[in-house]
């Protein structure tokens, strides 16, 4: 699958620089996510996708459904990552992820409000990559 934007064009906003590893789990988490509608979160680590949350009013609230699939299926979530098909528009998106175990998160950046979403990411050491690509879609 391709995508519009390249690696090389992604920008960290937030906490420490991703290592190969983790890179690779955030292209993939981005690329599953492209195909979610409405508010798409996917949750995942090197093995694969660790939980789906989409087609929801809030961000919020997919990550919650995300959170929870994963969970039903006793999967940890300790150091896994994120992405999101669009910007987080508030810092509790961020918080309700790094509650749950996330260390990193991939979404298009753009928000009026993404300096909230970038502190928030730094107060809780999550890596935070910006694409400057959304997926999103209904």
């Amino acid at each position: 699958m391709t995508l519009k934007s390249t690696r090389a064009e992604w920008r960290v906003a937030a906490g420490p620089q991703p290592d190969e590893d983790l890179a690779a789990t955030l292209v993939m988490a981005w690329k599953v996510c492209k195909h979610g509608k409405s508010n798409a979160i996917v949750l995942a680590d090197p093995a694969g996708t660790l939980g789906l949350g989409f087609g929801q009013m809030s961000r919020v609230d997919s990550s919650a459904i995300a959170i929870m699939k994963a969970g039903q299926q006793d999967l940890d979530l300790q150091g896994c990552c994120a992405a999101s098909d669009g910007f987080f528009p508030f810092p509790d998106g961020i918080e309700a992820a790094a509650a749950a175990g996330v260390t990193a998160c991939i979404q298009p950046g753009g928000s009026v409000r993404d300096a909230e979403a970038i502190a928030a990411a730094d107060r809780l050491g999550m890596a935070m990559v910006f694409t400057g690509e959304r997926h999103f879609r209904h």
